[in-house]
């Protein structure tokens, strides 16, 4: 064998060598003749192509380029020039180039590719022997990349995502344009603390060295400055994730304003609550539904009853010995205990210094900030109640003896204490004819001997009669007598006639 049959068989079994060698790669590769024909691809390069043999990637370079047709990912189709395959005949070194593969006949592309070249050189005059093409298919990465992209576009939590390398922002959703009002160029070519996601943070030096140490940094509050002026309070948290190979930091925020507003608008209610309350001139005080421990009470209830507020804020009325007795306080607080307002309920209460006052006593459920609150308003009728009993006393004592008034003074004395509204209970049907006849002079202002002689009958007679007549009607007194007999029209005309008079008429 001479010396050039040696090398030949020596090359040939280099590059049978190589090929087992790069057949097992996982990386696709492609060897390419310089004249632009195709010599052979390994099965990882086939699969990467959807094909079983190189055949059906094409004979040369025109034909592969027939076969699939190759797109930028920013879907801009490429020029024959721009294909890889055409760049490494033309000699051209290049790595990392990213593709879409889209097959022939097809609309949407099936892969994504990685690619870069390789040359091998002659060693005797330098010329280009072998053409390489090194795949990797990427398609999961990128897919994983868009559902990403996708999902963070969506997400109406406003976020943003900063390269640590510059600490620049690289991405931002809508969600964070909307709370902010930043247009999106205005945020991308800026850097972390030129729009400061940490501005007056509670935990701002934490924050800032864990973003330069690449960690999580945990939520805070803080306050971002807005474009037209203002700030808007927001939680931030930062979590450092890797996109595009580049580690990151994705920061996500919850917008806190309308909880701020909410609070200061409820902040101000209860400051015109408080200053309404302490101006109320009517007795008030607000207590803890649960416990009945008085929380604040105004001037007039201090006026009234004699306690200021630090001698009875912080107890149970039943302990302050308020009411007069303990069933009043029981039934009051369990009407309150089952869900029930009072409105205008008679009760008694003691002074600090021992007096009694008879109030109307009126509740009202409120809410003050979270706590289940009660709104008690005093009503002092004292006055009122010692009035009326005087004006009681003063008709009784003129109805012992009425044969000096005129009837319609007597008529206004009894409406004095006449109900108002619906009248409720016995009616006239509950009284005989001759107990009818008794009332009616009863109204008239008789008294007794001269009832009995009107009706002609004995005086003991009569006293039984108007005892009866007590009874049915639920009264015992003679003006309470009149008041129910006027309520219910009864005023007792055409009674008074002898009784020969009487049977005449009949």
């Amino acid at each position: 064998m001479n010396k050039a049959s040696f090398k030949t068989l020596r090359e040939t079994a280099d590059l049978r060598h190589l090929r087992q060698i790069i057949a097992g790669l996982d990386e696709g590769v492609i060897l390419i003749d310089p004249d632009q024909s195709l010599l052979w691809a390994n099965a990882a390069a086939l699969a990467m192509h959807g094909v079983d043999d190189i055949a059906d990637l094409g004979a040369t370079v025109d034909e592969y380029r027939a076969r699939f047709q190759l797109r930028y990912r920013n879907n801009h189709r490429l020029a024959a020039d721009d294909y890889p395959i055409d760049r490494v005949v033309a000699g051209d070194s290049f790595s990392e180039v990213v593709v879409e593969v889209i097959v022939a006949g097809e609309d949407e592309p099936r892969w994504v590719h990685q690619v870069r070249s390789l040359v091998l050189n002659d060693d005797d005059d330098g010329e280009p022997a072998c053409l390489v093409l090194i795949l990797q298919d990427v398609s999961a990465r990128y897919e994983a990349e868009d559902r990403f992209e996708q999902s963070f576009n969506a997400n109406p939590a406003p976020a943003v995502i900063c390269r640590l390398s510059d600490l620049r922002f690289v991405k931002v959703n809508q969600g964070f344009l909307d709370m902010t009002g930043h247009q999106r160029d205005q945020v991308l070519c800026r850097k972390v603390y030129d729009i400061d996601v940490l501005r007056h943070g509670d935990r701002r030096d934490l924050a800032k060295e864990r973003l330069a140490e690449g960690r999580t940094i945990p939520q805070m509050e803080a306050e971002l400055e807005l474009p037209g002026g203002g700030t808007k309070l927001v939680i931030v948290a930062g979590q450092p994730i890797d996109m595009n190979g580049q580690p990151c930091m994705l920061f996500t925020f919850a917008d806190l304003e309308p909880r701020r507003k909410a609070e200061a608008a409820l902040r101000h209610s209860e400051e015109r609550f408080t200053r309404t309350f302490q101006m109320a001139p009517v007795p008030m005080a607000i207590g803890a539904r649960d416990g009945h421990l008085l929380c604040e009470v105004n001037a007039s209830f201090t006026a009234m009853t004699g306690y200021g507020a630090t001698e009875i804020i912080g107890r149970p009325l039943g302990e302050v010995e308020l009411w007069e007795d303990g069933a009043m306080r029981h039934a009051i607080e369990e009407s309150i205990d089952n869900g029930h307002d009072l409105r205008g309920h008679e009760a008694r209460i003691h002074a600090r210094d021992g007096a009694t006052i008879d109030c109307l006593v009126s509740t009202e459920a409120i809410r003050l900030g979270d706590d289940a609150c009660v709104l008690w308003a005093f009503q002092d009728i004292t006055r009122r109640k010692a009035t009326e009993l005087e004006l009681v006393e003063a008709i009784e004592a003129v109805m012992k003896d009425t044969s000096w008034f005129s009837r319609s003074i007597m008529d206004k004395l009894a409406r004095l204490r006449a109900p108002q509204g619906v009248v409720g209970g016995p009616g006239l049907d509950n009284l005989t004819p001759r107990e009818r006849d008794v009332l009616a002079l009863i109204c008239r202002g008789y008294d007794d001997k001269t009832i009995a002689r009107t009706l002609d009958v004995a005086a003991n007679t009569v006293r039984n009669h108007v005892a009866r007549i007590y009874a049915k009607i639920g009264v015992n007194r003679r003006i309470a007598a009149v008041a129910w007999a006027r309520a219910r029209g009864f005023d007792g005309e055409g009674v008074g006639l002898d009784r020969q008079e009487r049977e005449t008429a009949s």
